[in-house]
Parts: structure tokens; sequence; C-alpha cells
């Protein structure tokens, strides 16, 4: 499923505004134990961004340290950049979602657009050297805007001197579209696909209504590209069952299939796919795929077979994608709570050992931390007894993972209602707090008023996913604290309701099964969430212990020039960076500011003001002996008129005539 943080949680950032295991284990594969997860980092130059999440290994970290918890408060604009490639919606075009994150590597900084146009930037100076449009359609067809989450990068381990195409920039489209394009240049690789182009569609399935969109930049390993694509989210059963590509990165001729569902469940069913990112260990090859839930997301009657990497990470052979082992955080998902981000690569340091883990934060708020080999859980997992579904037709599974330790980010249950918006309502909160069903984690959607969800489908913890700090093993993740609705709809009363509208809010069809779905945010009529805060949170943990080390409200809601108070966090939206000298940069917050915290307590050290929401994950790179930290601004198209082109980077003031270049 495609994360739908940037469709639900801006109405919930906008409602603030109104006041104020089942573990399927195979043996490790063979082969000399892989090297520290950092191993992958090392291969990428040093002060480079050179992917997605920085390293293969999904840390986002940088051992940059010019810029430290001492001097970050004297960052400036060292340059800025409008792209022009952005859309409020209100004309011919969709609106845009841009939450892509910069690459640095070859002396250059790239950035992908949701217009789909590839910028090739001096990373001193701001400077466009180019630029690669792909001249691809602008139609929002499986999503309801334009999106674009960055690019993939890849280089010939043997160059051919004189050739062209030995670095290449990969860029997808949401209509399947995958361009390669010289890194060097910005002109095509003829040899890739046809004419530079490969029809990632070709492998969809042969009724398929809908394309397998490439929203994430492809996962690099060696000399394959691994593809997952976005799908139609919560629309019908009838989308193309869940696959991952592994394809030549030269080429583009297919490698490689994985499938996610059997053939029974997808004869009824479809997607479980990878929309997000994967990450990469390098020396165990090993690819891990965070599989997201099947369809229809709401309603499991349909598919009631065994759907074992459903909602689950996989490990894949990254050479021939044979499955090595897989671990299913949510057993017949109908909440929608999918594998969101890349795993983070980890090496748990104790009792003088060192454990090849991987963490995967999730929307339920659990970290699953397991060995990264075999699929085994470092810190206990149990199976605990979950709340019966009532709707006829469904069967709940009477049990689901949870993980004590690392403490989740959302309580088991919802917090309660918030008394402020009660009261400002006339009782509405609990009014209907009373009349919805709710019994605790994983109730499930019912009919009638409708079960309160907490977490809803924002999280917990979305696509931007956690960072590390491999000194220390201390992780940092930002979370949502969003108490949705979830309430299932005959089809007769699914009709009723949305017959002759024009705008279904929250409306969404499920088409071939029993039932629709309304799907909302619990909000009182002036639009304030009817739970306490925070509404969102960041946390850092140390991962040799599972022990949480601090843990603060994060966001800011700002409307009518006003700030909402600290105290109420926003959902977030993106994740962080962190650097060796202990900092965390990060946008993610629903007001227009980034930010750079101390990683040992949480305190936030410096802000600046940039031109709309930084929805996105930062990038850290060093050029020419200088650090920088640059931001996509792209805002979210539901929040209007907060929509931006802006790509900026900041730096500690030049010292000398060469500081900068």
């Amino acid at each position: 499923m495609i994360a739908r943080a940037a469709l639900i949680a801006a109405p919930v950032a906008a409602a603030l505004v109104g006041v104020a295991a089942l573990a399927q284990s195979q043996a490790p594969p063979s082969g000399p134990s892989p090297q520290a997860a950092t191993s992958a980092a090392n291969r990428t130059p040093e002060g480079a961004w050179a992917s997605f999440n920085g390293q293969p290994n999904g840390q986002k970290y940088s051992p940059a340290a010019q810029i430290t918890p001492d001097n970050v408060d004297e960052l400036e604009v060292a340059w800025e950049l409008h792209t022009g490639d952005v859309s409020d919606g209100e004309g011919d075009l969709p609106s845009t979602v841009w939450s892509a994150t910069p690459l640095f590597v070859n002396d250059t900084v790239y950035v992908g657009t949701p217009f789909y146009r590839i910028f090739a930037v001096t990373p001193d100076t701001g400077e466009v050297k180019w630029i690669y449009d792909s001249k691809a359609e602008l139609k929002a067809v499986t999503q309801p805007s334009l999106k674009n989450r960055g690019l993939a990068y890849w280089q010939a381990a043997e160059p051919v001197a004189g050739a062209a195409c030995q670095k290449r920039l990969y860029l997808g489209t949401m209509m399947g579209e995958l361009h390669a394009v010289d890194a060097d240049t910005g002109r095509p690789c003829a040899e890739f696909g046809v004419n530079g182009v490969l029809d990632v569609n070709q492998w969809n399935a042969p009724d398929a209504k809908w394309p397998l969109s490439q929203l994430q930049p492809p996962t690099v390993y060696r000399d394959t590209l691994i593809l997952g694509w976005a799908g139609k989210d919560w629309e019908s059963q009838e989308t193309p069952p869940g696959s991952v590509f592994g394809v030549d990165a030269r080429t583009g001729e297919r490698k490689w299939t994985f499938h996610t569902l059997p053939p029974e469940v997808a004869a009824t069913s479809g997607t479980a796919n990878v929309w997000t990112a994967m990450s990469v260990d390098e020396e165990a090859g090993l690819v891990y795929l965070p599989v997201s839930s099947p369809s229809p997301n709401f309603y499991g009657g349909n598919r009631l077979e065994r759907a074992p990497h459903a909602t689950s990470i996989t490990a894949l052979d990254a050479e021939t994608g044979e499955e090595v082992w897989a671990y299913q955080m949510v057993h017949h998902d109908i909440w929608d709570y999918d594998g969101t981000s890349a795993p983070t690569l980890v090496d748990i340091r104790r009792g003088g050992e060192t454990i090849p883990a991987l963490i995967e934060a999730t929307k339920q708020g659990h970290f699953f931390v397991l060995n990264r080999l075999t699929g085994e859980p470092i810190y206990p997992i149990e199976e605990r007894p979950v709340p019966a579904s009532d709707v006829p037709g469904e069967r709940a599974y009477p049990t689901q993972p949870y993980v004590p330790r690392p403490e989740p980010v959302i309580a088991d249950r919802w917090p309660g209602v918030s008394r402020l918006a009660d009261i400002l309502s006339l009782g509405y909160c609990s009014r209907k707090a009373e009349a919805l069903r709710h019994d605790g984690l994983f109730t499930p959607p019912s009919l009638g008023e409708g079960s309160l969800v907490f977490p809803g489908t924002p999280g917990g913890v979305e696509w931007g996913g956690g960072a590390l700090d491999p000194r220390t093993n201390t992780y940092v993740v930002n979370s949502s604290h969003v108490a949705m609705i979830y309430r299932l709809l005959t089809r007769e009363d699914y009709e009723r309701e949305t017959s002759g509208q024009e705008k279904l809010t929250g409306y969404h069809p499920q088409t071939g099964s029993p039932y629709g779905l309304r799907l909302t945010n619990f909000l009182n009529p002036l639009g304030m969430p009817c739970w306490k805060p925070p509404y969102g949170s960041i946390s850092a943990y140390d991962m040799d212990t599972g022990e949480l080390l601090w843990r603060k409200p994060f966001g800011v809601v700002q409307k009518w020039g006003f700030y909402m108070p600290k105290s109420w966090g926003s959902v977030t939206i993106g994740g962080p960076a962190v650097t060796a000298s202990g900092l965390i940069f990060i946008g993610a917050s629903m007001d227009a500011r980034v930010r750079a915290l101390d990683i040992r307590n949480g305190e936030v050290l410096w802000k600046a003001q940039v031109d709309a929401p930084a929805v996105a994950n930062p990038a850290v790179y060093t050029y020419r002996g200088r650090q920088y930290v640059a931001f996509v601004v792209g805002g979210n198209s539901i929040l209007k008129p907060e929509v931006s082109d802006q790509l900026i980077a900041f730096a500690l003031p030049a010292e000398g005539p060469d500081a900068g270049g």
C-alpha cells in the first residue's frame, strides 16, 4: 500500500489549527558472516549521500562533524533553488507532493521532481548544471497527486574509459516508467529499456486497471536494481498482486521476480506490494523488503487464506530473488498497517558479541528488532490475544505480535478525550467516543458508527523511518499519534451515502468486497482532534539494550499567525538524519521550519524558516571541506496553499574566499 500520511495526516494537522509471529525462519545463508552494517556505507565516497537513506543500510548517518551542537546555531542559507515544478491542483495539473531526498555524489547534488525532471546542481552554489526532462505524462492515476521521492544512483564497478552512462541516475514516474540518465551529462542511457526508458508495466497483470507506479526510487545492489511499486489504495480488491523485480542496471532486463502473495490469495486479492524504500546488507547479499497489507485493505473476508509475506519484513537473496526468511508483523492485516520504511541495519553489541540486526519501525508503534541473517527476534516478541471482529464474513486473527522492548511509541489504548476539544464542541467528542467501538490496539473495523482505531493508518512511524548513529547505536525516530474512525458500510449504505456526491471525503469503495469504507480522523465539528495530545513525538533508543533514552513532543502547527503549543506536537511526514557530531536534522513538522536537535536529549538547538513544510528526509554532505544540510521543501497540497518547489542547503559561514569552493 502507498503511504497515506500525506493524505490523512494533513487534515489532522489542519485540525490542530482549530484551536490553537508468526516468524517464518529458514536457515541463514551459507558463506562468511557479514561485516558491520556500516560496511555498505564505507563503499560510499566520504561525505556523499548517495541513496534515499544516505547508504544502502538505511542508517541515514553522516560521518560529517563540522557542524556541532556548539555552532549549529550559526547555520545560514548556503544556496537555494526553485525548480518551478509545483502545482496546488487548482489549474489543469494535479497537485504536487514533493518528498524527495536529494543525492550528493559525483561532486553534484541531484534531485528528482514531481514533474519527472532531474536537476543536477553545483553543490556549493546551487547553480544548475543540467536538467533532464522525461516528458512523462503529468497525470495522477494511482495517487491523487503528482509525487516524487527522489532518485537512485549507480556506477559501473569497472568503468569503460570514454564510454557514456558509466554513472547513472534512475527516475521513476507514477505511470510506471523508469528512466536511466547519464549522471555526467543528463542524456538518456539508450541501452536501458527502450531508448533509456523501462516500462515496468510490461510485468503488470494482463488485465490490470492501474500502472505499477514508480514512486520510490529503486534500491541498488551491485548491478541489480530492485523495484517495488505503488498501487491504487483502498479502492478495489482487484489491484495487481504484490511483486518485486530485480532488474539489470545496464539494460533493464528482468533478472527475477518475487511474488508476495500465494496464488490462492492472489486470486481474490492484490497488493501486499513494496511501495516504500528497501535496505541492503551488501556483505550478506540480502535485500530487506517492508511488505504492505493486501487488498481490500480493511476487510479480509475475501482473503482468509494465510499470506505469510503480507505486512512482513522479508529477506531475499539480492542476486536471485530467492527468499531467505520472512517475519510477519501483523497477521491478516485489516488496518492498513503495512511495512512502511526501509529497515535500519545495526550491529548490536551485547556481552562481548556483535549481533547483525535490523530495526523495523511500524505504524502500530512497535519496533521489530530481528537478526538480519535469520529473522529471529533479538528482543522478545509476544503473541497477544486481540479483539475479534463482529463484521459478517470477517475473521480477525486471534493474536497479534506485540513488542514490549524497545518501548512502543504508541500506547496500547488511545489517550482519551481531549477536554478542551470536548468542551468547545459541547460534549461531542465524549458522546462520539462512547458510540464507537474501541478495545485497544488492533480493534477491528466495524459497521454502524464504526471503530475508534489508535493509531490509525498514518501511524505510528511512516515512510520516513528512523536514523542510527552506529558509533553509539542510538536510534532516533519521529512518529505521529493519530486516532481515526474505521467505518465499514454495506453496499446499500455506501451507495446511499455517496450517491450524487461530487467530492467524497473519506469514502473508499473497496470494490469486490461486501463493504465500502469511510475513513476519517476523529475530529469535533470545529476540526479539532478529539483525543489528547501529543499528536507527534520524537524518540531516541539505545539499541544495544533496547532502552528508551528520551521522548519529546515534536512538530508544530501554525495558523492565523500563531504557533500551537509545542507540547501538542503535530503529525509528522518525513524522517531524520544524524551526524557524527551528535546532531539530528529533521523537517517533517507541519510548520514551515527545519530543525537541528541534540541527539543526547532532544533539545532543539536550531531552526530555520523555509517556504513550506519540509515533508521529506534531509541529506547531509561535505564538499570541498564544507558541510551542508539540504532539504526538499515541497509542502503538502492538502495544507493549501503550502506547496513549494524549494530545494535549500544550509552551512556554517564560509571562513574565506575558498571555503565554499
